[in-house]
């Protein structure tokens, strides 16, 4: 195993370093730092918990150590990360006076960031819409930006920043360094990264769309009605701290607040509350004063809680790529985690989505049922076909005239008569039918003898008659 040292890094950033407990890196470190300190753009990818803040932090810093005029910026998806990534950036900057932070989020008030950016910030860590709101300001000025990183691309991708990312991006200059890093690499990364990086140096460490080992996955499948009695015996066999996922952002706060009248104290996590309040309860629950907190998928993503021990899918994510970085939340830096999941019988088709990426092996399987169903309802019609052709060409005597041997069912009384011997044939019916009813021969005529549907028949003989109303016997009541 390597070391900080071999890095070349300077001895102030080797003490801080030590201090945060950085004994040793981890792959995605040991890969990506000598690249990085080499200038050259990274297209990174690995699992939740491997260490990726500290891989691009640790250059980035050592950067604008050796050059003093260049700025970095650094653009995650949620709050949470930004607020997490500045945490560790602040870690590796102990006693460096000279390099100042801003953290520019929104849900926070801007006249604060605004003192922030008077003090010209070298490092900016921020969300893509409020960077944005600062650059139509004219407040933010991103054109000495030589360090430019992508945390989290995929995340982006999917919650609509891509277009406000292009815009942040126009401002920043083209000769810089980029580091994209994200879980998962779909190919909308791939071609995003042929846009922003140039001659990117690939690294992938693990699968990314695989559960990782340290994690003991639990699936039960149980009725939507049950869901919460199972919750709360699961609450009471585990010990540790406790993180549940749940659809919406209401559910989050009913959740909590029954927990809490069921003796569990909770709070919720989600994008409704304030920046201050989602703070508190995040400085909260890193400080272990309350064991369970609810939150929805903002939480899935670059929650870095150590002691997090157990996660519970109470509901299951919108987007199938979600179940992999929630489950990430527990096992963190190779320790043991634990987690569980609900599914009810409408959850059963998102299931299967989660199940495809999983185990890729499954699609190919799929397909071929896929095709095996295909050749066997085209043989089941072509089947159909065939017999339906011997039925009109035996129905055909060697004239080529329709012979009315076959049996003739009559709809109105379900009987069945023979047109052979006897003159209940349907010409004959249809003649008999025509001297009782008609005396016309307009009205005789072919389309008359159309059979009307049973419904029509009973409809007209049930129908109520329309009432003739006075309209001057009505007048003079109302003037009585």
């Amino acid at each position: 195993m390597m070391q900080f040292d071999t890095f070349g890094l300077s001895k102030t950033l080797e003490k801080s370093i030590l201090k945060m407990g950085f004994l040793e890196p981890t792959a995605v470190q040991e890969q990506s730092i000598p690249i990085a300190l080499k200038g050259m753009d990274i297209l990174g990818s690995a699992q939740t918990g491997t260490g990726k803040t500290g891989a691009f932090s640790i250059p980035l810093i050592q950067k604008l150590m050796r050059d003093e005029a260049a700025t970095a910026l650094v653009l995650t998806p949620t709050r949470e990360l930004a607020k997490q990534v500045l945490e560790v950036i602040t870690g590796l900057l102990y006693g460096q006076n000279a390099i100042n932070l801003a953290c520019l989020i929104g849900g926070e008030q801007i006249t604060k960031q605004l003192k922030l950016l008077r003090r010209r910030p070298r490092i900016i860590v921020g969300t893509p819409g409020r960077i944005n709101d600062h650059i139509d300001r004219k407040s933010l000025k991103l054109n000495q930006v030589k360090f430019l990183v992508l945390d989290e691309t995929d995340r982006m991708l999917d919650m609509g920043f891509g277009s406000q990312v292009d815009r942040i991006l126009k401002n920043v200059p083209k000769e810089r360094q980029t580091l994209m890093f994200s879980a998962t690499l779909p190919e909308q990364i791939v071609k995003l990264s042929k846009k922003y990086l140039t001659s990117p140096q690939r690294i992938s460490i693990g699968k990314s769309n695989v559960v990782a080992v340290n994690i003991n996955n639990e699936i039960i499948k149980i009725k939507k009605e049950n869901k919460y009695e199972l919750l709360l015996d699961q609450l009471e066999k585990r010990e540790g701290s406790i993180l549940i996922f749940v659809k919406t952002k209401h559910g989050t706060v009913k959740m909590a607040k029954n927990l809490n009248n069921d003796h569990f104290v909770s709070e919720p996590l989600n994008g409704n509350l304030r920046q201050s309040k989602r703070d508190r309860v995040m400085t909260k629950f890193r400080d272990k004063k309350f064991k369970i907190m609810v939150a929805t998928d903002i939480a899935a993503r670059g929650l870095d809680v150590p002691h997090i021990e157990h996660v519970i899918n109470y509901d299951l994510p919108q987007l199938a790529e979600d179940y992999i970085h929630r489950l990430g939340r527990t096992g963190r830096a190779s320790a043991i985690g634990s987690a569980v999941t609900f599914i009810s019988g409408k959850e059963l088709d998102k299931w299967n989505e989660i199940e495809r990426i999983l185990n890729p092996e499954l699609k190919k399987t799929d397909r071929k049922n896929k095709r095996s169903t295909l050749k066997k309802d085209k043989n089941i019609l072509s089947k159909r076909k065939s017999k339906r052709r011997s039925k009109k060409s035996n129905n055909y005597n060697n004239n080529g005239k329709n012979d009315n041997s076959h049996f003739y069912k009559n709809k109105r009384n379900d009987k069945k008569y023979k047109s052979e011997g006897e003159k209940d044939d349907l010409s004959s019916r249809k003649n008999r039918f025509s001297e009782k009813k008609f005396n016309t021969e307009k009205d005789g005529d072919k389309r008359s003898f159309k059979k009307r549907s049973t419904k029509a028949k009973f409809a007209s003989k049930f129908r109520p008659k329309k009432k003739y109303i006075n309209k001057k016997s009505v007048k003079q009541k109302y003037k009585k």
